[in-house]
Formats: structure tokens, C-alpha cells, sequence
């Protein structure tokens, strides 16, 4: 199957607003991505699609995000290669929220008085990075801080990051829903390989319809870092098996998006009590009535 490559340099800003947007569409490309070139400082835009992409409907969408034209290039790659994997092998530990985030290519000793997790690059977003991550797990302990909840949903897992972070600070079960089947598989597989794979119970699952969440409802505690857009369409359903009292963190959202959110929650009877803000992206931690 040919792999192709579409990218375009742009401000931070804008390229993680493009990302935003590509990725709430599932016709455009198979990942996107925002990164800065080391040596330049550089930032761009990325869209890695497993057909030749429509570049009428990107420059299109970044008319309506952007404002502007934007010049895209498309470049033919490998597609036997773990793109995902390959743009984050040798990433550098990751502290954040009391946890030590690392890659199993890290041979140093853990740090002192830090709650490890070993996540290595994967077809699953999630290794600790970026700043929806980090802001997630300085939630979590934020809330661990003042309360042991008992029953936990991770919606959107990813590679399980959260989930595991979970785990090992409560030990106490957590399910860990994604749509992708391919993260169902990498939480699977890194819970076990950080000694929690009895407490997390990872469901391949479209929204909260699923039999398994809606039998363990009402949560105590729910965390879901995916995209705005997602997340506004879940309010409604995250609103109906959260228990009274209970606690949301909600991450993946860009700092002009937070309010969108932040409202769509509290029309489902949800108080925002924290909002952590990390660069361009928020983290909002909610609590229901």
C-alpha cells in the first residue's frame, strides 16, 4: 500500500491547530503531527496518509482553521516503516505529576521517590510527551492528593499511559477504552510489561455505549485526553455515568478550545474546579454535582 507524506511549515501554533482538525476527521490522513526541526527551530505541520492525499479538502481546512493559503508538499515514504514509532524512538524521560515516564531504550537508574512508567514508542498515541499527557498525569496526582477514588474509566487511552498511571498509584482496577483496536493491544501489552496487567481491562469501544463501561458505571474518577471536538460530542454520556461527586480530567484541548468544553460539561452538570495550562493545550479537571 503506498505511504505518503504531506507537510508544510507553519508557526507552533498553527500547526498543532491544523493537527487538531485533520485529526477530527477520519478521511483525511492516518496520523498528523506537529514537530520543530532541532537544528532550525523550525516547526511544521505533518500528515502521514495510506492513499493519496486530497489536497483540495487539506489547503481547504486550513483555509477555515488558518485563515490563509498554505503551500502543502507530498512526499512518498516507506510503508513498511513504524512512522509513529519512528518519530519518537529516543525521546527523553518525561517527569510529570510524581511519575517518571521513560522508554525501555533508557538504562539509567529510576529517580528517587518517582512512580516509574516504561511506554516505548507505538501505533498509539501517548508516551508522556505531550503536553495533554503531562497535564493529565499533573491532574491525576493533583486529585490522588486529596481522594483514593475506587472506580476509573480512561476513555481514549492511547498506549495506556494514564490507565497505568492510575494503576500503579491505587492499585485498583481500571477499564481503558480506545477505538483503535491497535491501542487496545499496546495498553494490553504495557500494562503487563509495568506490572499492572490484572488491574486494567482494556475495551475496544466507539463512545460509552459499550457494555462494558455502562455495567461499571457510575465512575468515581474519568479521564479522557483525545480532542475537543470528541470530547464535547461525549459530554452527555461522560455526564451519565459519572457519580455524583465524581471527578472528570479532561485533556487534548487547545487553550481557545477550553471554554467550549468547559461549557459543554456544565450543561451536563459538571463544576470546573482546576484548568492546567501547559504551553498551547489545556487540561480541565471537573466535578459532577
Amino acid at each position: 500500500m503506498p505511504v505518503d507524506q504531506l507537510t508544510a511549515p507553519l508557526s507552533k501554533q498553527e500547526a498543532y491547530a491544523l493537527v487538531d482538525a485533520v485529526m477530527e476527521r477520519d478521511d483525511l490522513a492516518l496520523t498528523a503531527s506537529a514537530h520543530e526541526d532541532e537544528e532550525t527551530g523550525d516547526w511544521y505541520f505533518e500528515a502521514t496518509c495510506d492513499h493519496p492525499p486530497d489536497l483540495e479538502s487539506f489547503s481547504q481546512l486550513a483555509r477555515q482553521v488558518l485563515g490563509g493559503t498554505i503551500d502543502f508538499s507530498v512526499e512518498p515514504i516507506d510503508p513498511k516503516v513504524n512512522w509513529v514509532a519512528r518519530s519518537l524512538e529516543g525521546l527523553a524521560p518525561v517527569v510529570a505529576g510524581g511519575f517518571y515516564v521513560y522508554g525501555s531504550h533508557e538504562t539509567g537508574p529510576v529517580p528517587h521517590g518517582l512512580t516509574p512508567m516504561r511506554i516505548d514508542a507505538a501505533q498509539a498515541f501517548g508516551t508522556g510527551h505531550h503536553e495533554t499527557t503531562t497535564g493529565c498525569l499533573e491532574a491525576i496526582d493533583m486529585v490522588l492528593k486529596r481522594r483514593r477514588p475506587k472506580f476509573l474509566l480512561d476513555v481514549g487511552t492511547g498506549t495506556g499511559v494514564l490507565a497505568i498511571a492510575l494503576a500503579k498509584r491505587l492499585r485498583t482496577p481500571v477499564i481503558a477504552t480506545d477505538i483503535d483496536p491497535v491501542a487496545v493491544k499496546t495498553t494490553r501489552e504495557n500494562a503487563w510489561a509495568n506490572g499492572v496487567g490484572k488491574l486494567i481491562f482494556p475495551v475496544e469501544a466507539t463512545g460509552l455505549d459499550h457494555r462494558t463501561i455502562t455495567d461499571n458505571a457510575p465512575y468515581d474518577l474519568l479521564v479522557a485526553n483525545i480532542l475537543a471536538g470528541p470530547l464535547v460530542a461525549l459530554a452527555p454520556g461522560m455526564g451519565r455515568i459519572a457519580a455524583p461527586g465524581g471527578t472528570v480530567i479532561l485533556s487534548g484541548i487547545l487553550r481557545h478550545q477550553a471554554v467550549r468544553v468547559i461549557n459543554a460539561y456544565g450543561r451536563q452538570g459538571m463544576t470546573l474546579r482546576h484548568r492546567l495550562d501547559r504551553k498551547d493545550w489545556s487540561t480541565l479537571v471537573l466535578e459532577k454535582h
